[in-house]
């Protein structure tokens, strides 16, 4: 058997494509669209893009988009859904810890935990992290979203996931949240497209600001902007808070 990770994303791309955080795809591309000014000559790498919902709507929009997933079936099913709507999205499969590229883009893209912060160790985040930055031009922008730290200390991961399961989603049923680590140990069942019930122990990384400040830092980022990451609706204008499960990021 693979990580959780790979386990979760084998088989259940019908079932992504319904999970209700994915509705909110138009609103965050018009955030993504207003960061880099419309400007329809940026090339965009969409990281750990599951079944494209980002990278489609944006090249509808205009844009060459690349998009990286470690996960064949969420792939197959981003390839499904480009041609369908007659799009070009260049999909390949990649390990977001190992990125090919070099300077070959003006915006990075992780979006919806697709990869960071999975991992089960703080240095494979960081290599995903130093992949994206290694794959900016000069100027470039890192946009992403990832959990926060802040919310586990004042609130109830598994009580917060049981109020966003939407119907037939994936199921929480225990968690730990570990202090030290600040690391969420979670029983997680979800049925797959095939009807195939598993049951899945994840470990999810919760970081919290200044840790992000200080990673994006580290790797030649200069303007870094945190904020609350708003379904549907990013906004430079939403302050983060304690009660904010998610944090969107704009590095530049």
């Amino acid at each position: 058997m693979g990580k959780w990770y790979e386990e979760l994303f084998r088989d259940y791309a019908g079932k992504y494509d319904r999970e209700s955080f994915t509705r909110g795809t138009a609103g965050e591309c018009d955030f993504i669209e207003q960061e880099i000014a419309n400007d329809r000559s940026r090339r965009i790498l969409d990281i750990g893009c599951g079944t494209g919902r980002h990278a489609i709507e944006l090249a509808r929009r205009g844009y060459e988009v690349v998009g990286v997933d470690l996960s064949q079936s969420q792939l197959r099913r981003a390839r499904e859904k480009a041609d369908e709507a007659g799009l070009r999205v260049d999909f390949r499969c990649r390990d977001a810890r190992e990125l090919p590229f070099a300077g070959e883009f003006d915006l990075a893209l992780m979006l919806c935990e697709g990869a960071f912060p999975l991992m089960e160790t703080d240095e494979m985040n960081y290599a995903i992290l130093q992949g994206a930055a290694r794959a900016l031009r000069p100027g470039g922008k890192l946009i992403f979203t990832t959990l926060n730290g802040l919310f586990p200390l004042f609130h109830s991961v598994k009580e917060f996931l049981d109020r966003e399961k939407g119907e037939g989603g994936a199921e929480c049923c225990e968690s730990s949240f570990d202090l030290m680590t600040f690391r969420d140990h979670n029983v997680t069942v979800v049925e797959d497209d095939l009807g195939k019930r598993k049951e899945l122990r994840c470990d999810e990384r919760y970081y919290v600001p200044s840790e992000i400040t200080w990673l994006l830092k580290s790797l030649g980022f200069g303007r870094i902007g945190i904020f609350a990451a708003r379904m549907g609706a990013f906004s430079r204008n939403d302050r983060l808070t304690t009660g904010d499960f998610e944090m969107l990021v704009v590095a530049e």
